[in-house]
């Protein structure tokens, strides 16, 4: 396969899997852009669920003890899956890569940005973690503008003795179930929510919350970067998503792009379309910078 304009790679966030991007790829794919999706390491097929989850009944004290199968996941063999996926696509597409990055998925773009920016023309941040160098994901989500969010109500058990962050994506329980479609999916309809909710794994290693950014000027910084806003996002706050574009901005210098969707945290599942659009329209621009760099360099 080779890509006609160029080639997205997506990169998933916490506890969802590739299929995240299944409305959107097509979208990408029907306007001449290539998609290349991932299962990062400890996701989707590379999940292990806790053998506690398989009780029955089901046990809620020993799922909540359990130590996590995928407490040994690291954000470096992350990072390393996604820069294995941009070189593959690079080399379909004379390096033409927009690497995008959704919720947590955030903190491995960065990472990949770092370590190899010249195979970028763009990294697009989905109401994602962009977090200054020095801090882990745990700090940012602990900040004073993310104080609303939903999703750590959704936590079971302890993270430190489990080795993970795990969550109950199966449960049963009415008030839990509603909670985690007003954390990641309230506008979503429930026809579509039941299903991506059976694709939820349960546990995220607390490789990728404690993991320190470590992005600088001289690399992520030469990487032009778009934010796109969530204004009804319950999981970051909008609130959270401009205090992180601004704090990175200040940091790097340059301007974070921003573009902003009414939506809730899921927009690949509730606005395909709308998300798909912007998509294509920084694809457009990122080729066209190019372009205008090579005539006049």
């Amino acid at each position: 396969m080779s890509a006609t304009k160029a080639v997205f790679v997506l990169v998933h966030g916490g506890w969802h899997n590739h299929s995240t991007w299944d409305r959107v790829t097509p979208l990408l794919e029907a306007n001449g852009f290539a998609a290349l999706t991932l299962d990062l390491p400890g996701a989707g097929v590379n999940a292990i669920a806790p053998t506690s989850l398989g009780l029955h009944p089901f046990d809620p004290a020993a799922f909540a003890a359990e130590r996590s199968p995928v407490a040994g996941v690291t954000q470096e063999q992350r990072t390393q899956a996604v820069v294995a996926l941009v070189k593959e696509a690079a080399s379909r597409s004379d390096g033409k890569v927009i690497l995008v990055g959704h919720s947590a998925g955030g903190m491995t773009i960065s990472a990949v940005a770092e370590q190899v920016p010249d195979l970028l023309l763009a990294v697009v941040y989905l109401a994602g973690f962009m977090v200054p160098s020095g801090m882990p994901l745990l700090a940012m989500l602990q900040h004073e503008t993310l104080a609303s969010a939903l999703a750590p109500g959704l936590f079971v058990g302890d993270p430190v003795a489990i080795g993970a962050t795990r969550i109950h994506p199966g449960s049963t329980d009415e008030a839990y179930r509603s909670l985690l479609k007003a954390s990641f999916y309230a506008d979503v309809p429930e026809a579509d929510f039941a299903p991506m909710a059976s694709q939820l794994h349960c546990d995220e290693s607390n490789a990728g919350a404690l993991a320190l950014s470590d992005i600088t000027p001289g690399r992520f910084g030469t990487v032009p970067r778009h934010y796109i806003r969530c204004t009804q996002d319950r999981a970051i706050p909008l609130t959270g998503q401009d205090h992180m574009i601004a704090t990175v901005d200040a940091a790097l210098g340059g301007k974070t792009t921003t573009h902003t969707l009414k939506s809730s945290h899921s927009p690949f599942l509730s606005q395909p379309a709308n998300l798909s659009r912007i998509l294509i329209d920084i694809g457009v621009q990122s080729l066209a910078q190019q372009s205008a760099e090579a005539l006049h360099p």
